[in-house]
């Protein structure tokens, strides 16, 4: 299962700067993740400084 980035997210971009497989890219108002190239790490999610990635 894919992680899912929220609303509480402000594009700082830290997620997508760990990303080992570069699924995660920006949104305009917040970033994406795309779920057919998660490989759920949890890397962004350990490294967001606003909580606001989870397992979708």
């Amino acid at each position: 299962m894919a992680y899912k980035i929220s609303d509480a997210c402000i594009s700082c971009g830290a997620c997508a700067a760990d990303c080992p497989v570069n699924a995660i890219s920006d949104g305009g108002d917040q970033y994406q993740i795309n779920a057919d190239e998660c490989i759920d790490c949890g890397a962004c999610a350990a490294t967001c400084p606003v909580e606001a990635i989870s397992e979708a």
